[in-house]
């Protein structure tokens, strides 16, 4: 017997760049979403219409964080997908996607901590910090820890230290 149709499987993934921002120490970015007290997350945003990867991961970072001072590093061989929880769809992106399809990219902060300003036009964030990656998985929401931990694996060779 097949599982019942929920309201989200009739709806589309939202294409996404997410963003893996590491500082010379292969520390890792993670920022607190304002709407969400325990949701750490890293920058990430839709990909527009027309726009590359790349274009988007920079739009986003200045968009999100106040800077693009950041060089590409890698992009992840393959896109991630997934859903969001029953009780945010229909609330989150008006309710037009059941979860995002996201492109990663791991990029290199070349600024300094005075840089970073989350107080944007639109300001998701209301704390950050870097963090260690071995901790980025238990600060995360739960339901994007798979995408997390998959994210993490593709850019494994870029999170020792940078002496550059």
């Amino acid at each position: 017997m097949a599982a019942p149709e929920t309201v989200k499987d009739g709806l589309p993934y939202r294409p996404c760049v997410g963003i893996m921002l590491l500082d010379r120490d292969g520390r890792v970015f993670v920022a607190r979403r304002r709407d969400t007290p325990d949701g750490w997350q890293m920058p990430q945003g839709g990909i527009d219409k027309g726009e590359t990867v790349r274009e988007a991961a920079f739009r986003e970072l200045k968009e999100e964080i106040g800077t693009d001072r950041a060089e590409f590093l890698a992009e992840a061989p393959e896109a991630v997908r997934y859903d969001l929880p029953d009780h945010l769809v229909g609330k989150v992106w008006g309710g037009r996607y059941r979860g995002q399809e996201q492109r990663w990219v791991a990029l290199r902060f070349l600024g300094t901590d005075s840089d970073i300003d989350i107080e944007t036009e639109h300001p998701e964030f209301d704390a950050w910090r870097w963090s260690a990656p071995d901790r980025v998985l238990a600060e995360i929401v739960p339901f994007k820890h798979d995408v997390y931990a998959t994210v993490l694996a593709a850019f494994a060779a870029l999170l020792g230290r940078s002496d550059n």
